[in-house]
């Protein structure tokens, strides 16, 4: 098997059945799945986790997940939460927040919901209880009026990154129970940027800042 690394980006994705005889060890060890390694992986992980069961990949970025949270409000069913996940599921991020409906589109999220742990709020308000409960400082994200922009804010290492649907952004309740809100310096003639794209972009300031980036793939 590869060394740890990304994902192959071959014309086939993915490995095929392990050649060879199965070395004793993994015959032994719980972590491999039998029929991926008599069949092949194909899955969307990175190289390092090649054959192990679904269990096993989460176990393992159990260990690895950073203390930060991220919600975004999907009153009008946003497509952009699977993105979002994907990108979180990137960065091991600890729980994506899902406020509002619970129906959402994950094809975005690239089947990457499968390993990572998310969490449903009916309201704002709910989301907010959790946040002080778990000792988390609320940020919000939107380029609004009185926001800080991100480039000169240190986010807190214990911290729920909140987005709002696309297009309304933020509701009330979020910025009035956030800590501070902070924009993405924009340069060009829109408005706004795309939701799963501001996350991606405030989830990697956060990893900028305190993430291991030693413990990378």
């Amino acid at each position: 098997m590869s060394e740890a690394g990304p994902t192959e980006w071959g014309t086939a994705p993915g490995v095929g059945p392990w050649p060879g005889d199965l070395p004793s060890p993994h015959l032994e060890d719980a972590r491999y799945d039998p029929d991926l390694l008599r069949d092949g992986d194909t899955r969307n992980v990175v190289d390092a986790y090649r054959y192990w069961t679904r269990e096993a990949i989460i176990a393992d970025i159990d260990t690895r997940r950073h203390p930060l949270h991220v919600a975004i409000e999907n009153f009008g069913n946003d497509a952009n939460i699977g993105a979002v996940v994907r990108t979180a599921n990137a960065f091991a991020v600890d729980t994506v927040h899902i406020v509002g409906r619970r129906r959402w589109n994950r094809r975005g999220a690239m089947v990457t919901d499968r390993y990572q742990r998310l969490a449903h709020h009916d309201t704002t308000a709910d989301l907010l209880r959790f946040a002080a409960d778990a000792g988390l400082t609320v940020v919000a994200v939107d380029n609004v009026p009185g926001a800080v922009p991100l480039e000169h804010t240190a986010l807190p290492r214990d911290c729920l990154l909140v987005f709002g649907q696309e297009g309304p952004g933020i509701t009330d309740d979020v910025r009035l129970g956030a800590s501070a809100t902070v924009s993405i310096a924009q340069f060009g003639s829109t408005r706004s940027m795309n939701a799963a794209v501001a996350a991606g972009i405030a989830m990697h300031a956060w990893i900028a800042r305190h993430a291991d980036l030693g413990r990378a793939w």
